[in-house]
């Protein structure tokens, strides 16, 4: 049976709770996250309070007023989730000619940069609050790369194989220390399978609890606000990448000429290898 809505007389998709529910289902039935259905709710249900009671229609020109409406309470990354869920219920209801094409480019600000010394600075205050998690949760995406969406895949299973799958690209490797430190503490929680970090029912921590967890832990080691967030720790781990690959590159380039060196000393051309071996 097709629950998509229907599509209103005079154009645009209609929108209602029970189409959004249908909407959600599908998303569901194609792997979507509980956080992203939540999310995409949220959303739609915003768009339904926008939309005037007595034509709850989306048409064209409908997105971009909405859009400016959002400006004015709600930063663009923000506005850009709210208009992405709107584009996907558009796709989903046959109405793509209504969906706004292009986010809007984030505000030019600089990031705040954590330093190292900053990043030991809260794993010092964890261990003297006694705050395992708060401890671990900093330690893996410094350590690791791994964002807040990512997380999740971070399994008692994946610890043990000492890789965490990405959303794309290589696998994530645990460092020796931190996968040892990540099974202890999944013995003393009692974690048999699944997500290390979880909810007292059992479920996956969400990114809020995720973010608030590290920002306490960051005021709590006086880092400047701004500072403390997955997204920091995780520009501190690929800054060290870069780091050690750039200091790495000259040794590289010298090992690849020797290289080349020893096969021309065996296999170079005669007539250039007499003058090679003169030059020399």
């Amino acid at each position: 049976m097709d629950n998509r809505p229907q599509r209103p007389d005079g154009g645009g998709a209609g929108l209602s709770p029970s189409a959004i529910d249908g909407y959600l289902a599908e998303m569901s039935r194609r792997g979507c996250t509980d956080e992203t259905v939540r999310t995409y709710r949220r959303s739609l249900m915003k768009l339904l309070k926008y939309l005037p009671r007595e034509d709850a229609t989306i048409r064209e020109g409908t997105l971009e007023r909405w859009r400016e409406e959002l400006l004015r309470d709600y930063t663009v990354r923000t506005v850009n989730v709210n208009i992405s869920a709107a584009n996907s219920y558009l796709d989903y209801a046959g109405a793509r000619a209504l969906q706004l094409a292009k986010p809007l480019p984030p505000p030019e600000e600089a990031q705040p940069e954590l330093t190292r010394s900053e990043y030991l600075r809260m794993l010092e205050r964890a261990n003297y609050d006694g705050n395992e998690r708060a401890y671990l949760l900093t330690k893996v995406f410094a350590c690791t790369g791994l964002t807040v969406q990512e997380l999740p895949r971070l399994t008692l299973e994946a610890v043990k194989a000492g890789m965490v799958e990405r959303h794309a690209g290589l696998p994530a490797k645990l460092p020796a220390c931190l996968r040892s430190e990540l099974l202890s503490y999944a013995r003393r929680q009692a974690i048999g399978r699944g997500p290390l970090f979880v909810t007292r029912s059992g479920r996956a921590m969400n990114r809020t609890a995720v973010t608030d967890t590290i920002q306490r832990l960051a005021c709590a080691a006086k880092i400047e606000p701004g500072k403390g967030n997955p997204r920091c720790l995780r520009k501190l781990y690929l800054n060290a990448q870069h780091e050690i690959w750039r200091s790495l590159l000259p040794l590289a380039e010298q090992s690849h000429e020797r290289l080349i060196e020893t096969e021309q000393l065996a296999v170079g051309w005669k007539e250039e290898m007499d003058n090679y071996i003169t030059r020399g």
